[in-house]
């Protein structure tokens, strides 16, 4: 796993009125890939991120009271650019293409303003689509069995 590294660091005291170098910023790939989740989630249309086996996982994960807002994000980090791969389930009856440009618009620009680098490219891939009702048709379900 690369780490994002941004060097130098600089800043100019109050005192003295010089530019003083301060060191580096690390940024773990981790970070990245949150950023890229938050942003990814805040699309109009996009009901989770991640697939089925990612999502059972997250529910666990929800249910002790941990998120993990990077689920359904990869990144590869380079030492001047991101590229991005998000894995969505989208709502009916949005136009998945509208979505999917929403969720690379959202997430290169989270990127670049918040982890200031450059994006190569965010490949979406819509991997299903969310119906509201059909989970709770299930459950209004009878039982063959007692």
């Amino acid at each position: 796993m690369a780490d994002t590294i941004t060097t130098p660091a600089t800043r100019t005291p109050a005192h003295t009125g010089t530019t003083v170098t301060t060191g580096t910023t690390v940024i773990d790939d981790t970070v990245v890939a949150k950023v890229a989740g938050i942003a990814a989630r805040d699309v109009a249309g996009v009901h989770s991120l991640g697939s089925g086996a990612a999502r059972a996982i997250g529910a666990i994960r929800g249910a002790i009271g941990q998120r993990d807002l990077a689920q359904g994000v990869k990144v590869e980090v380079g030492e001047k650019q991101v590229a991005a791969d998000i894995v969505i389930v989208a709502e009916y009856p949005v136009a998945l293409q509208d979505v999917a440009e929403g969720v690379r618009s959202a997430v290169a620009g989270a990127i670049e303003q918040i982890v200031g680098m450059d994006v190569a490219e965010v490949n979406v891939t819509v991997q299903d689509v969310f119906i509201p009702g059909d989970d709770e048709d299930e459950d209004k379900k009878e039982t063959r069995v007692e």
